[in-house]
Formats: C-alpha cells, structure tokens, sequence
C-alpha cells in the first residue's frame, strides 16, 4: 500500500472490503432489475461508513478526497451502482459540512455518521446540459422561506435519500450564475419525482427527475450564503464527486482485469491442454490493460493526496483523474469483451455489465471532454470559465 494510506484508512479499506464482499453476489440482481441496492446502502450504514465525510466531533471519520477514492475503487469492484450511489451521498456529505451551521450539523451531520440519513446531489437540468454548474431552478423569498420552482434531472439515488442538495438562482438575481445551495428534505411539500431513467449502464442508482413546485424550504437549510454556489461547486462538488467517480470506474477496471486473469489461466484448449496464458499476445494485453490501470491508480490517488494537503498544483491531477478512469475503464472493459470471448459477449455476463458500466464514465457530466480543456485551460493559467 502506498505510505500515503494512514493506519484509520487502512482500517476504513479493510471495512470497506468486507461490505464489498457481501454485496457482491446480488450486483447481477441490481444490474439486471435496474433496483437500487438497499442491501448495499444498508451494509454501508451498519458497517459505521456512511459518515466518511462527516467532521470527528460529530461522530463522522473526518476523511477527505483519497479516502473517498479508495473506498468507490473498493466498492467499484464488487457492485459499481453501490459504489455510485455511496459516493454521491459522500459528496453531498462534503457539501453540507464545508460551512455547516449548528443546526445544519445537528440535523443532518450527526444523523449521517450515525448512518440514519442519506443524502445526494440534486444539480443537472435538461436547459443547461453538461453544465452541471448552471441552474435555471430559481428561488423566491415568502413568509420566512425559500419557494423553490424548477426541475432537476439525473438525481441519483432519487427518491430515496432522506435529503438533496440542490442549486438554484439566488433570490432577486437575473444572472444565470449567481446559484445558490439548498438542502430540501424528501419529505417537503410541493416535491414530485418523475418516472425512473433506464440507463445502458449504472443501472442501480435510482437516476430520476426531481420536480420542484413551490417547494417550500427553511432558511435554515441555505447552505452558506446566497450567491455560494459556485465555491460550493468547485472547492466542493467538483473535487469529491471527481474522486468518487474515478474510484468508481477504476474499481471496473479492476475488475475486469481480475475477470481475464481467471479466463487466462483457468481456460485451456482441449487438443492441447495448454491454457490461454501461455499465448504470447495475450500475455502482452493482460500487461498493457494491468500497466493502464496501475498509471490511472496512481493518478487518482496522487490527486486525493494533493488536494487533502491543499497542494496549490492538485487541481490538473483532480480534474484529470476522473477523465483518465473513465478511458481506463472503458478500454480495459472492452479487452476484457475481446479476450473472454463468447463466454464474456453472452447476454447479462458479468463482463458485458462492466463495460455498460464503464461506458458511463464518458458521458456523466462533466464529461471527459469538459474535463479535459478544464485541465488544459488550468495548466495553462486560464480561468476554468
């Protein structure tokens, strides 16, 4: 293990293989049925890892970006819609406590670490495409509340967490970024959820359309202050949701990798005996596909490490793990279709779900294209925007 792996997250790992382990035999179930994995979220929240993200004092591992990575890679591996919808309430987690009020941290923080709330992000819109930053949802002021109008879509674990953090335009302001953070509880009035979405991949996070009607919100639940948004968007949201999707699909590749392995070395020719590992071709692609995860491993957790010490250089490495894991996954899955052969190609094979998987690492926003120029326009001393 890298030295940078702390005794605590150690710790975290090895509980984080457990759950992984138990889970892993009804991801065929998740996949096929497109169900969201209570029985994951459920292990998650009895194995005491549902507040990763939540400050020690209230009870939580106090951990940030890496810790994140690793624990998604870990997940990934076993049932990546678990893996999913864990980290996006990891990072709804995040966003809440950058700035926690009291009321904020009893209410939400305490119950998250005590594994009795999940959250989740509520943030992309149909108007505003891949950019997830922009929000047409707006806000009004009424008797001592927020009114909010709008409709989120892609709002993983919909419909099924206990909180959302969403944006929205600030009260009185007519510029398309001037957003502000809410929390809105599952319970509020005025809240509709819309028919699931049946993606190719990722078939078990709960991705639906969220419907804000005059949705009344306290004051209380405004995160930050008015016009926040946008910190909260790239000191916040960007960075965790970055590391919790690379670990994600890194987990797939992973896996894949492990899948050809057992195919090379248990497969053999009947006329001849031989296995498929002493085929020198195939030694050369169970090389390249291990080597392309291994340099996407230490890019994800050279990007935790810098951005949990506040490195001033961690951002290219953060913005670009995600985009890296994504092309990793998705190339390493489709050598495993290749390698593994009609065993792998035959309908609902563990190997053809972890290509639909991986294939979502392209297209959830921001995209790899986004990110890419968001790493070039970084390196290069240009503003992101």
């Amino acid at each position: 293990m890298p030295n940078m792996f702390a005794t605590k997250l150690l710790r975290l790992k090895d509980t984080a293989a457990t759950v992984a382990s138990e889970i892993a035999p009804f991801a065929s179930e998740v996949d096929s049925e497109a169900a969201w994995p209570a029985r994951s979220m459920a292990a998650l929240s009895k194995a005491g890892l549902m507040g990763l993200q939540v400050p020690e004092q209230l009870g939580g591992h106090g951990q940030g970006l890496l810790a994140l990575a690793v624990l998604t890679e870990t997940l990934g591996k076993a049932c990546p819609s678990s893996a999913l919808c864990f980290g996006m309430h990891c990072v709804g987690t995040a966003v809440i406590a950058a700035k926690a009020t009291s009321y904020q941290s009893e209410n939400y923080l305490s119950k998250i670490a005590r594994g009795e709330h999940i959250t989740t992000l509520a943030l992309s819109e149909s108007g505003t495409g891949a950019n997830f930053y922009l929000s047409e949802t707006l806000i009004t002021l009424a008797a001592g509340q927020f009114l909010v109008n709008g409709t989120k879509q892609f709002v993983t674990n919909g419909g099924r967490a206990d909180s959302y953090v969403i944006s929205a335009l600030s009260p009185d302001s007519g510029e398309i970024g001037d957003l502000s953070c809410l929390i809105v509880d599952s319970d509020t009035a005025g809240v509709e959820w819309l028919e699931p979405w049946h993606g190719f991949g990722m078939r078990g996070n709960s991705s639906r359309g969220m419907r804000l009607t005059d949705a009344r919100v306290p004051l209380t639940n405004l995160l930050g202050d008015t016009g926040d948004q946008i910190w909260y968007v790239f000191e916040v949201i960007a960075p965790y949701f970055l590391m919790a999707m690379a670990g994600s699909y890194l987990g797939i590749a992973q896996s894949a990798l492990e899948a050809v392995g057992e195919h090379l070395r248990t497969r053999r020719y009947s006329h001849t005996g031989d296995s498929l590992r002493h085929i020198e071709q195939l030694q050369m692609k169970y090389a390249d596909m291990w080597r392309s995860i291994e340099k996407t491993r230490q890019l994800l957790y050279a990007a935790g490490e810098r951005g949990d010490r506040g490195d001033p250089d961690a951002l290219p490495f953060i913005l670009s793990c995600k985009a890296d894991a994504a092309e990793t996954a998705v190339a390493v899955t489709n050598e495993a279709m290749t390698i593994c052969g009609g065993i792998a190609y035959r309908e609902n094979s563990r190997v053809s779900q972890m290509l639909r998987d991986a294939r979502a690492g392209h297209v959830m926003s921001p995209t790899t294209d986004m990110l890419k120029i968001w790493t070039g326009r970084s390196l290069l001393g240009l503003p992101l925007l």
